[in-house]
């Protein structure tokens, strides 16, 4: 069993005809059942056409009606990514990756407040994310599939980087991965750490669990009060940003403390009293993560 995707999930790319999306979707469907996964493309301007054999289709709903397809992921530029995830979302789909860096935070807003209220039960991983990974069956996103070992250690991360960070360290020390999440650095975003760590929770074949977070917000807070009351599985934890000053960001847009809230100390506190086994240094994360379990 996997959370989010798996070698039966059938996949739209949006944004197929620009050199990031053809790039990374040649590199998925190289992956594992990559070649079975990846089912349409959408560009309205260029429907009727194919990349590499995979179909281009007007919109997300045409692709979907003619494909079966159940998820998208959007290679789309700023400025019309956010258009690009409610025309997924409106089309009922699964689950949504948006890669994309850079949307503006109002467009994200609007997106996000459309969704909730209407009551759309599509999954929103990102935006500005690495995407999802189950091991040897398949990937959605730009991840290095290589890194990736099958097994059963669950990783969520809202950083891209230390999702692989972690990912490598688990591989060279055996330890295989159930699925990786990328949930991405942005302010506005679909899923957290809660929700994917809710999954984790429920899947019966991860037995134990990296979280990874960053200054800035709430969200990991929020997740290991969850944890304390609910999680049945070890977890470790790492905070990227114990030297980050007040008020500046660092690297994720979302990455900023701001009114002395959101600093790595506060996050890491909180997670180690609430049972999760925490370091300073990333470099420990597998090690801590083999001695839990």
């Amino acid at each position: 069993m996997s959370i989010l995707v798996n070698r039966n999930t059938k996949v739209i790319t949006q944004g197929i005809t620009g050199k990031t999306g053809q790039f990374h979707t040649r590199m998925c469907r190289e992956y594992a059942n990559g070649a079975q996964c990846f089912v349409a493309g959408v560009n309205p301007k260029k429907a009727g056409e194919d990349f590499d054999g995979i179909p281009i289709f007007a919109s997300v709903k045409d692709a979907k009606a003619q494909t079966g397809a159940n998820a998208s992921v959007i290679y789309v530029p700023p400025g019309g990514a956010a258009a690009a995830i409610w025309e997924a979302v409106e089309a009922d789909l699964d689950l949504v990756v948006c890669i994309t860096e850079g949307i503006p935070v109002r467009d994200m807003i609007e997106v996000r407040d459309r969704m909730r209220a209407q009551n759309r039960r599509t999954s929103l991983l990102g935006p500005n994310c690495p995407g999802v990974i189950t091991p040897d069956e398949m990937k959605i996103g730009i991840m290095r599939g290589h890194i990736h070992l099958k097994g059963r250690i669950g990783v969520v991360s809202r950083s891209g980087t230390l999702t692989y960070e972690a990912v490598g360290q688990l591989t060279e020390l055996g330890l295989g991965q159930s699925s990786a999440v990328g949930i991405g650095g942005d302010p506005v975003n679909g899923l957290k750490h809660i929700d994917v760590m809710r999954m984790f929770n429920d899947d019966p074949e991860t037995d134990a669990v990296v979280m990874i977070g960053e200054i800035g917000g709430s969200d990991e807070e929020t997740a290991a009060l969850w944890i304390k009351d609910n999680m049945k599985k070890p977890v470790v934890g790492f905070i990227a940003g114990v030297t980050a000053p007040p008020g500046k960001r660092m690297g994720h847009a979302g990455a900023i403390i701001s009114g002395g809230k959101g600093t790595a100390q506060e996050k890491l506190e909180i997670m180690a009293a609430c049972g999760i086994t925490v370091t300073k240094n990333p470099s420990e994360m597998g090690r801590l993560l083999k001695a839990a379990i």
